[in-house]
């Protein structure tokens, strides 16, 4: 039971980490600046299919379940079913704001964040957004006319959303844990080299398989320097087969399906091999990694092209598209950029980003605090 003094806040998003990770960093932000002398109440809400249900006991916050789903872009009966579960989404979203009655929800993207914020809005609860991406998600764009705010990542995505629309450009908030580890701890214990270069692979949770096997198609043309390691994490369903390809390659570093202690990867390298979901692109931003980047061609509205070639017009990184990569020997070309005059512009260029900047964790937490304080000042 919760009293009037307490500070309650919902945020509804999830289904991936590149929608779920950046509400719990701003999550863990408010409780840091909160919890010492304010009561407060975090909540997420999300779906069982969503990583948020996979990783609930470690979310750290309760969770609550709503079932919704979006269209399937191929015909399927499913899709006929889904006005019945938004409209069941929007009623068990009203008893659960009716209950808890938050002072703002948060939307960081997802299904689920459509119907809470649509429902928040109907019953006057104050709305604030975070979009990662260049190119705004639909739950964005829809609900962005009625959001208090909308904390961006990219500068580009003010295009796509009303002028009117009351926008702050902060970067993308990651977890304050990001540089927690040094460089020495990380590589004992994954067990690498100190005295050699780390090349970080990154498909995510599921992996990229046109990444993997562009690296596979390098180290099987050429042996790797004892100069370099791989970092390589494969995704859970090209792991195994990648391992079996493999087994004749000693020594070439530390391969794994996934993990979840992401700071522990970011500390080992010195350069990166990833996509360019933004939740990656903010983090290898804050841990100052150089990257080599392979948009995944089918992201909607082709926003991870838009923010790699962002990050790329920056001097952050530099970019492959995939149907390129044929022409192209990854590892190769990584360790080329190592030694390369653009690696230390590219350094230079990341210590620019975070160089006197407040992190935008910080800027996204104190702003919604002081929206929460500025509503309640108007409700008494």
């Amino acid at each position: 039971m919760t009293t009037s003094a307490t500070i309650r806040v919902l945020f509804a998003g999830g289904g991936t980490g590149g929608h779920l990770f950046p509400a719990i960093a701003i999550a863990d932000r408010l409780r840091e600046l909160l919890g010492h002398n304010t009561d407060i109440d975090i909540r997420f809400v999300g779906t069982k299919r969503g990583l948020e249900y996979r990783i609930r006991k470690q979310l750290g916050y309760p969770l609550h379940v709503i079932n919704v789903r979006g269209l399937v872009r191929a015909f399927t009966v499913k899709n006929l079913l889904v006005p019945f579960v938004l409209v069941a989404a929007l009623i068990k979203s009203y008893l659960l704001l009716s209950r808890f009655s938050p002072d703002i929800v948060v939307g960081t993207g997802g299904y689920v964040a459509l119907p809470v914020l649509k429902v928040a809005g109907w019953k006057g609860i104050p709305t604030v957004l975070q979009e990662q991406n260049s190119f705004p998600g639909i739950t964005t764009r829809q609900l962005a006319s009625r959001a208090k705010r909308i904390y961006l990542g990219f500068s580009a995505a003010k295009e796509y959303l009303p002028a009117n629309t009351d926008m702050l450009v902060t970067g993308n908030p990651v977890r304050t844990t990001i540089n927690a580890i040094n460089r020495e701890d990380a590589l004992h214990e994954l067990g690498l080299e100190p005295d050699r270069k780390t090349i970080l692979i990154l498909g995510g949770s599921q992996g990229a398989r046109a990444v993997n096997n562009a690296v596979l198609k390098s180290l099987q043309s050429n042996s790797l320097s004892d100069q370099y390691q791989l970092l390589w994490q494969t995704g859970k369903h090209d792991y195994d087969s990648i391992v079996s390809q493999l087994k004749d390659k000693t020594n070439i570093g530390v391969i794994m399906p996934f993990s979840h202690n992401m700071p522990q990867l970011y500390a080992a390298a010195d350069v990166a091999v990833a996509r360019a979901g933004a939740l990656t692109l903010a983090e290898l931003i804050a841990s100052q990694i150089p990257a080599i980047l392979v948009p995944y061609p089918f992201a909607a509205g082709d926003h991870q092209h838009k923010n790699a070639r962002d990050m790329e017009k920056r001097n952050l990184a530099t970019v492959i598209d995939e149907k390129e990569l044929h022409a192209h020997d990854l590892l190769a070309e990584a360790i080329a950029l190592l030694s390369s005059e653009r690696y230390a512009q590219m350094k230079t260029a990341l210590a620019k980003e975070t160089e006197n900047r407040k992190p935008a964790v910080d800027i996204i937490a104190e702003d919604i605090i002081q929206l929460i304080q500025e509503n309640r000042k108007v409700s008494n």
